[in-house]
């Protein structure tokens, strides 16, 4: 049975202003916020209004290409017309969505050093790295199931569901 950590709206508010100050003390500034959908669509809603930057988003959870890949094709299009995006999604556990990602914008054209990510939670074992990070976890020790406040009002079979996705992140 997972450990269920409830992250509190508090928590998630902190997070957001650490970010949005991570980014302010940067010398690169996006252009846009991208939310990685499911889980950074909320992170991207706060720190668009902290950091004062339009967002946009992406749908990778629902495997839905035209939701997922085509958008990706366009934003790697505005990279090539100088804009820098930073996508934000709410943890970087295994890589897996970021490793998607980057390929796929890679693929479709996108300029070096035009993309970021930011997590809320980022894990040291992951097979990729991410720019700007809230709070570091390591997979190999912390085997917590994170359940951030947009989450918790799911019925506890489907969060119980979507941490058995995967077992080895928790087990």
């Amino acid at each position: 049975m997972p450990v269920f950590t409830d992250i509190p709206q508090a928590d998630f508010v902190t997070a957001i202003h650490a970010l949005a100050a991570q980014l302010a003390a940067d010398d690169w500034a996006p252009h846009f916020i991208i939310g990685v959908g499911r889980g950074g669509l909320v992170p991207a809603v706060f720190l668009s209004h902290a950091a004062g930057l339009p967002m946009l988003s992406v749908d990778y959870s629902s495997q839905v290409k035209d939701f997922s890949d085509e958008p990706l094709v366009k934003l790697a299009a505005r990279t090539r017309a100088g804009e820098r995006l930073l996508f934000l999604d709410d943890i970087n556990d295994s890589g897996r969505t970021i490793t998607h990602l980057r390929t796929t914008l890679a693929t479709a054209g996108a300029v070096p050093g035009s993309v970021r990510f930011a997590t809320l939670i980022d894990n040291a074992s992951s097979a990729e790295q991410v720019d700007y990070r809230h709070r570091m976890i390591d997979r190999r020790e912390t085997k917590d199931w994170f359940v951030f406040p947009w989450e918790a009002v799911a019925p506890p079979a489907a969060i119980a569901d979507d941490a058995a996705e995967v077992p080895e992140r928790i087990a």
